[in-house]
């Protein structure tokens, strides 16, 4: 983990304040936009808020995904020491990231409530349910991708295509009842669709949505991760000496 910070974040000039800036950058360039179109945001009265509540889960599950495809490559000469393990490699990733971005999440959850002068009640069980949730999700997709990614190298650049329209088919950037009941129907299949309606449940009061299934976001993650795990204990040797 020192080594990951060392590199990660000491290698650049701001180091960890990028971190949080980065986020911030985004969220306020969204609310600016939409602001200019939309008078008022789906739920409630502020456009950081309303975009922060799913767009953090969300920036999560992404940033320690990618973060752990890569592991095995980026530590591939550390893990030629036979007192290093591949699982140290992606446990280094994984709490490293999941660490730095739960405290971004609150640093940017509380500076915006408190900047916007916003005065709900924060309903905590959601919300930890949710961030839990894309931590288990990032772990999952981040070990299969980082297995596949090991054997098949095109594969990265093949899942880099096909989510690249990711935080639109999220429901980041509005809430579900606002689209088609057919795209509904279709954008239920993804697991992150379920951790952002679930984040921004903790935060509005009012928000009751019925489409919510914290089990199958959890399917979704327990999945990848035990094919992942089985695909690099049988093949990781071959992954390093590519």
């Amino acid at each position: 983990m020192l080594r990951e910070m060392a590199t990660r974040y000491g290698a650049s000039p701001g180091g960890y304040a990028w971190a949080v800036l980065e986020p911030l950058g985004t969220l306020f360039v969204l609310s600016l936009a939409f602001s200019l179109l939309l008078r008022n945001p789906s739920l409630g009265e502020s456009f950081i808020l309303f975009y922060a509540t799913a767009f953090l889960p969300f920036n999560m599950f992404n940033g320690i995904a990618t973060a752990m495809t890569n592991a095995m490559m980026f530590s591939k000469a550390l893990l030629k020491y036979p007192a290093v393990s591949w699982m140290d490699a992606l446990l280094a990733r994984f709490f490293l990231n999941a660490l730095t971005m739960m405290l971004v999440s609150y640093i940017l959850l509380v500076s915006i409530m408190w900047f916007t002068g916003t005065r709900t009640v924060v309903d905590m069980p959601p919300v930890i349910t949710a961030f839990a949730l894309a931590l288990a999700l990032a772990f999952g997709i981040g070990t299969f991708n980082c297995a596949i990614r090991g054997l098949f190298p095109v594969y990265a650049t093949i899942w880099g295509i096909v989510t690249r329209p990711l935080m639109i088919a999220s429901a980041a950037l509005y809430i579900m009842e606002d689209l088609p009941k057919f795209a509904q129907d279709v954008l239920w299949y993804n697991p992150l669709v379920h951790i952002t309606g679930l984040s921004r449940v903790g935060f509005y009061p009012i928000y009751t949505p019925d489409y919510i299934n914290p089990v199958y976001a959890l399917a979704c993650a327990l999945i990848p991760m035990v094919i992942g795990l089985l695909l690099l204990r049988q093949h990781h040797l071959a992954i390093l000496n590519r």
